[in-house]
């Protein structure tokens, strides 16, 4: 008997997408039975018009294959990029842990970064929470928090690392006695980033720039703090 209309309006919205996916999960050799149709198949393609359905399968397969190449390439990147951090970072560590004073441990501190094409590396400590006032051997060391505050505002925000360019004021602040300094990458200290600020400076004013990675300083700054207080007490 032939169907009405209503009929088939009635069957179209029972075959849903949803019912047709759980038809074929449920009947996987559909495929197979009907595998002359499926070959004849065209499905809407945005360049070509139309392609059949194996063409558009191999296409996805295809894209796939393409994504996971580039996870692939991506991961082995990021692997070798964290190689060499971590024998970077051993070389640091091993370096200051041989320091016997202060002085030496600072001089090796800024060799390190001498070695890695930059001017030089400087540490300094708010002297509120380190012991490096008078009598003290270590009060070039002492920064005020008050006169560091309007940068750490400016520069840094609420982000732990600043990377790009310091006008004159800011650099007497931090590194008085640096000259020809093009950029910098300034970091907090500790793990409240309360203890002062450690910065490697460049005479390349496009060395550092917002946007570059801080794995390094990110474990710099945490690992010297605990380095310092060998020679240094804390408050």
């Amino acid at each position: 008997m032939k169907q009405t209309g209503e009929e088939l309006q009635s069957e179209a919205a029972v075959l849903d997408d949803r019912t047709v996916v759980e038809y074929l999960q449920q009947h996987p050799e559909f495929f197979i039975r009907n595998a002359a149709i499926v070959e004849q198949m065209r499905i809407p393609h945005p360049v070509r018009g139309s392609v059949s359905l194996v063409e558009w399968h191999m296409a996805r397969a295809r894209k796939q294959i393409n994504v996971l190449e580039e996870n692939i390439s991506l991961l082995v990147e990021q692997a070798s990029a964290n190689e060499s951090l971590f024998y970077r970072l051993l070389q640091l560590q091993t370096r200051l842990a041989a320091a016997d004073s202060l002085d030496d441990m600072l001089k090796r501190f800024h060799r390190w970064a001498r070695d890695l094409g930059l001017a030089g590396a400087t540490v300094r400590l708010f002297a509120d929470r380190w012991r490096i006032g008078a009598p003290s051997k270590f009060t070039q060391l002492a920064l005020s928090r008050q006169a560091f505050e309007p940068i750490r505002i400016q520069r840094l925000g609420q982000q732990r690392h600043y990377l790009g360019s310091l006008n004159g004021p800011e650099l007497l602040v931090v590194m008085p006695e640096a000259k020809a300094i093009g950029s910098v990458a300034m970091s907090m200290l500790g793990s409240d980033e309360d203890l002062g600020v450690v910065l490697f400076s460049s005479r390349d004013v496009q060395h550092y720039q917002a946007g570059q990675g801080t794995h390094l300083l990110d474990e710099i700054a945490l690992l010297l703090p605990g380095l310092l207080e060998r020679w240094v007490e804390r408050i």
